[in-house]
């Protein structure tokens, strides 16, 4: 084993022991498994098992159901009653099985189980199935036998390593600008390019498992081995990701694995009749914040559930990896609720689920095994250190966390400060405070910051203007504000990010107003559940400048590969509102000013000829044109101060120079 990752840390020193007993728990939970001779990507196949599968003469369909007493297929091929020849049979540990021959079951047929147990009976969807509809006049969900004439062809190989991720989140069924659900053929075909023009690398699909309530954005899963029919068929979703791999994007699906819905017909919760085959007994097992179920960890049978989960996405339909959402809520027994995390003890304190933290590093595991080039991200709020550490190093092992503590200081900054009390120099430590030895993806905003009730960045810096001033036929002092704040806050979120960039589906050029999916609250109303692309494709209107900044900054980002670099204070002039770092051979130069604009600011930096590389305030992205990009600058040599540069700084406006010489 490598050095522990605590080693880096001197506060960790009181809390080596637990940290080297959690590894220990996790190696012997792994040998349990692998006995040693094998690895954790070939020991869990549930979904090979279990569910519905074609067989040489017909079908054969297994459930795991330890509490039942009789189960039962049901479906319009009996129509919906029990009937003898549909009966499964125990077939020993809590296992049942039923073998049909051809003709019993054909493709697009509906069906559910009839699970009975002492005391009680109940309808239930397959744990395993892998494809789940919804009726449209009773509003249930049924499975539905999945064996198309045509199996889809794979048509590009993608093999690339994200070493720097920069992620387009997005949610298919929002992504349409009509009042309705959009489908995995659309996004392809009309989101998919906008994303490739832009230049990200990675999307991060949400909502991709079955859900019944559509409102949940995703976050309340049913049915962990299927696609969302919502969006279409899984061949779609498929053609979708080929076609991403073809434009060298890869595809992270947002996982959720902390919780599942309650639904008892569509979901696990009482499957067979028991509340804890798959969750904690009692209050443990309820999630009262999210009123949903919480998964025993603990349990063998539970891990072979997830972690084939994992497997199943990568195998069946190729995703380069994850992003596991809601990690706070399964490292503790609380969920994280209501604990500011402002010392280490509260990650060692007795508080945490130890076999969530193992499933989570078991799970990291297995989705390397299968794929090296694989993609795990962390959602927590918390900070504990060694999530995003490698396993080697007595780690969790994701590959990146989330700097969400980002996103949140720039809400605070914008609602609570006036623009002549930004402290540059906060700001720049608030921006880089990251764990110097674990991999991070910053951002701005995400889906999470322009949830009903919220609102988006655009939005917060217009208010009501961005509704009636965003013409380019006029100025407006309010618009000027914004897109010049708008632009300078994804510029500094990107250049001080650790190892990656987020953002959520057109953020980028200030999609207006909040997210609100259909529900009773709203009339059932997809008004807030879309994207109003005409917007940015609108000449008349300055959302394309915005987006035009976007691809610009993506574009010097990849180019001049800053990820490579650590940034580089060299300039906080609070007093002026002037924040200055170096990323590589870059310059960045902020100056939050609202108001003064400095002619010729002096400051010290590497001896050369620098040329702009990128401008806030260039006419390209809707600014004043006020500097001269045609101008090189060049230091001189001071005796008392060393090389010194001079360049000039508009207000409310950040400009990038490279090194040439």
């Amino acid at each position: 084993m490598k050095c522990s990752f605590a080693d880096r840390d001197v506060l960790l020193e009181p809390f080596r022991n637990i940290i080297r007993k959690r590894y220990e728990n996790f190696v012997l939970r792994e040998i349990g498994f692998t006995e040693g001779k094998r690895k954790l990507a070939d020991t869990f196949n549930s979904y090979l098992y279990y569910g519905l599968h074609r067989t040489e003469g017909g079908w054969v369909f297994r459930e795991w159901a330890p509490h039942a007493t009789a189960l039962y297929l049901i479906g319009d091929f009996t129509d919906w009653q029990k009937k003898e020849e549909f009966r499964l049979y125990p077939v020993g540990n809590g296992n049942w099985e039923i073998a049909l021959v051809d003709g019993q079951l054909r493709h697009g047929m509906k069906y559910r189980l009839w699970v009975e147990w002492d005391g009680g009976y109940g309808e239930r969807l397959p744990s395993h199935t892998t494809r789940a509809v919804q009726d449209e006049q009773t509003k249930i969900f049924s499975a539905e036998v999945w064996y198309p004439e045509h199996v889809y062809e794979w048509q590009n190989d993608f093999s690339k390593k994200l070493k720097n991720p920069l992620i387009y989140e997005a949610h298919v069924g929002m992504s349409t600008e009509k009042p309705g659900v959009s489908t995995f053929e659309e996004f392809r075909n009309e989101v998919l390019p906008r994303v490739a023009g832009l230049g990200y690398n990675a999307i991060q699909l949400m909502a991709v498992q079955e859900h019944p309530y559509y409102g949940s954005f995703g976050y309340q899963v049913a049915n962990f081995f299927a696609v969302s029919s919502r969006f279409g068929t899984p061949e779609d979703l498929k053609r979708l990701i080929d076609d991403a791999h073809g434009r060298g994007i890869a595809v992270i699906m947002d996982i959720v694995h902390s919780h599942a819905v309650k639904n008892e017909m569509e979901g696990l919760s009482r499957f067979d009749g028991a509340y804890d085959l798959y969750f904690h007994s009692g209050e443990q097992g309820e999630h009262k914040l999210w009123n949903s179920r919480c998964f025993d960890y603990g349990k063998n049978e539970v891990l072979n559930f997830l972690l084939s989960n994992c497997k199943y996405w990568q195998e069946e339909y190729r995703f380069d990896g994850f992003r596991f959402d809601g990690i706070t809520s399964m490292l503790y027994w609380d969920h994280g609720l209501g604990r500011d995390f402002t010392e280490y003890k509260y990650y060692y304190d007795g508080n945490q689920d130890e076999d969530a933290i193992i499933y989570l590093t078991m799970a990291n595991r297995l989705i390397h095994q299968i794929n090296k080039n694989a993609v795990t991200i962390a959602e927590d709020m918390s900070g504990m250190p060694g999530l995003a550490a490698p396993i080697e190093e007595e780690g969790i092992g994701f590959d990146f966390r989330m700097s969400m503590g980002v996103p949140d200081y720039w809400i605070k900054l914008i609602e609570d400060k006036k623009d002549e009390e930004w402290h540059v120099g906060d700001l720049f430590y608030q921006m880089t405070n990251k764990r110097a030895d674990e991999h991070t993806v910053s951002y701005a905003e995400s889906h999470d910051q322009a949830m009903v009730g919220d609102k988006t960045i655009l939005f917060r810096l217009l208010d009501k203007e961005i509704y009636s001033s965003m013409n380019v036929f006029q100025r407006n002092m309010v618009v000027d504000r914004g897109m010049a704040l708008h632009k300078m806050i994804r510029l500094l979120t990107i250049t001080t990010a650790g190892d990656g960039y987020l953002n959520f589906m057109g953020n980028e050029w200030g999609h207006p107003e909040w997210i609100d999916f259909p529900r009773e609250g709203n009339g059932w109303s997809y008004e807030h559940a879309r994207r109003l692309w005409h917007l940015v494709d609108d000449d008349n209107l300055r959302y394309r400048y915005l987006n035009a900044f976007d691809k610009a900054m993506l574009k010097l980002v990849k180019k001049e590969k800053i990820f490579r670099y650590r940034p580089e204070p060299m300039v906080r002039d609070n007093e002026r509102q002037i924040l200055i770092f170096s990323r590589g051979s870059l310059v960045l130069a902020f100056n939050f000013n609202p108001t003064r604009s400095f002619s010729d600011y002096r400051f010290g930096t590497q001896p050369g000829k620098y040329v702009d590389v990128l401008d806030t305030d260039d006419t390209l992205f809707d600014g004043f044109g006020r500097i001269d990009k045609k101008t090189a600058h060049f230091t001189l040599y001071d005796e008392s101060d060393g090389n010194q540069m001079s360049i000039y700084l508009p207000a409310r406006s950040a400009l990038v120079l490279k090194l040439q010489d």
